[in-house]
This record gives C-alpha cells, structure tokens and sequence, in this order.
C-alpha cells in the first residue's frame, strides 16, 4: 500500500506541479505527519522532492526530473503500448515513432499485432472518411450534418451533437444528440451519406449507460429455430456460437434469438435453399411469401 502511494504521489505532483501537505494527505487520507515523512523517503530514493513552507510554497518536484521505466509495471507498460497502438490503428496521427521510442525504452518486440480496416471486402474505406470526421467533430464540439437511411427506407437529414463512437458487435456507430428528435440517437456509420461538420457549437456532458438508456437502439426479437445443411457450417459457426447442435448427417440445428427485422429475413433468404426455418410458423410463413414474390419477378 506505501508503495502504490508513492507512486501516486509522483504522478499527482508531476501532473499538478505543485501541492500543499495538507492537500496531499486529504487525497490519500492519511496524516500530514505521513506524508512529510513520505516525500523523506522518496528523497533519500533519489528523487528530487522538495517542500517548502510558507505562503506560496509547498511540495513539488523539480522541472527537469522524468521517471524512470522502472516506476512502471509490466503491465503498465503493455498498457501504454496497447493504447498507443490502438490510436494508430483508429486515428490519422501516426504514432510509429513515439511507439518505436518507448518500446524501446519497455524492451517490447511485439508492438504490431492487430490492425483495424474499417473496409468490407468488397467497399473501399468511406467508412474511415467519416469515422474521422466524427472523431474530430467530438474532439472540436462541433455538430455534424448528414443524410441518414435508417432501417425502414427512409431518409432524413439530420444535424447532431456527437456524443461518442461505439463499436458494437461488427458494426461501428455514433452516439450523440438529434437536434430534430431532440432526443439522443445512435446513428450506424455506414447509413451516413453527405456528411460534413459544421460550424455550430455544443456543451453537452456523454450519459451513463448509453445502451441501457436508449431504447431506440434496442430491437425487437424474437426464438427462432433454423436447420442448415452442413455445407454450411462455416456460415453457422461464423454467426452464432453456443446455439448450435451438430446432428447424425452433418446438418446443423440452430435455436436462437434474432432481431425481428429485415436483418434477420436478408441473412436466411441469403443462405437459398440451404437453410429452413422450423419455428416459429409465422416466420417461416413469411419466407414462404418472401419467396413466391422473388419467382414472380422473375417470371414476369
């Protein structure tokens, strides 16, 4: 426990440059006579502490002193690393050199294992275009203007204050507050079209527990039970995980919860006739009907 507090103490007097006994042993909830006799035993470890009394003093240390690697834990270290790594792979800024700098310093040989394309397959990477100019939007607090698809066909133009970005499952999106709904939204980055940031300003604090507390996010669900052929079997095993039951022939039963919507009717009429829904009757019916409108077009 000393341990740690010493190390607070250096970060907090680095970050804020000067503090007071007092202040100090309020942070830590310790003594001033504590604290006093800490920075006695980071002196004599070294580092140059000083505390002077009277108005306008008080504790700090000198300008010029930088900590040593030592100060941080393997796992602090692989923590700075890792976040280092993560801006690089999200933002413009390169940050090879101070990477290269420190992993040096760390002795780290590692420091490129993953890498973020934020293109499909089959897309180029538009969806990088505009995740940067969110990120800067949010960093400027500046609103964004756009023209959003949302999943029933329609298409709005909006102008929001953006809160965050969020990954979730495999799709990224940004969270932040419709000045047309006047109400906070979650807005997919690939349904933006026309975006631009604009020069209207915001002061608006993030909210806690975004996805509990935004229904429209949310998705009506429903069971479903669907049997694959097992030439399909990397399809299945890419989409779900622990809802499958592998049978005698090599089919594969899937009993599972999916949104009520056309994500759930484009992904099985995606598979052809590889797939059958066995429950419930009223989605299977749907398929049914989906289909007999499918042969229609073609027939005509």
């Amino acid at each position: 426990m000393k341990e740690n507090r010493y190390f607070q103490m250096l970060y907090l007097l680095l970050e804020k440059g000067n503090m007071t006994a007092p202040q100090l042993a309020k942070h830590f909830e310790v003594s001033v006579r504590t604290i006093y006799r800490d920075i006695d035993i980071l002196s004599s470890a070294g580092i140059p502490i000083y505390a002077i009394q009277g108005q306008g003093g008080g504790i700090f240390i000198k300008d010029n002193f930088v900590l040593n690697k030592s100060f941080l834990s393997e796992q602090d270290q692989n923590q700075i690393i890792i976040a280092l790594q993560s801006i690089t792979a999200v933002n413009q800024e390169d940050t090879s050199v101070l990477l290269s700098k420190l992993s040096s310093v760390f002795q780290k040989r590692n420091t490129n294992w993953f890498e973020i394309d934020f293109s499909s397959w089959t897309k180029t990477g538009a969806t990088k275009n505009v995740f940067h100019i969110i990120q800067s939007a949010i960093f400027k607090c500046k609103c964004v203007s756009f023209k959003y698809y949302n999943g029933n066909g329609e298409v709005t133009k909006r102008i929001v204050e953006p809160l965050k970005l969020v990954f979730k499952n495999t799709d990224w999106y940004f969270y932040g507050f419709c000045t047309i709904r006047c109400d906070y939204r979650f807005f997919k980055l690939t349904r933006i079209k026309n975006l631009e940031m604009i020069n209207q300003g915001y002061i608006r604090d993030v909210p806690n527990q975004i996805f509990k507390r935004c229904e429209h996010f949310e998705m009506e669900t429903i069971k479903i039970t669907l049997l694959f052929d097992k030439s399909m079997s990397f399809r299945v095993y890419d989409k779900f995980i622990d809802e499958i039951t592998e049978n005698s022939d090599g089919s594969l039963l899937v009993e599972t919860i999916m949104p009520n919507n056309e994500l759930m009717y484009s992904y099985i009429l995606s598979c052809g006739d590889s797939v059958e829904v066995i429950s419930p009757p009223s989605i299977r019916q749907e398929i049914i009907n989906r289909t007999k409108k499918i042969i229609q077009k073609y027939q005509t």
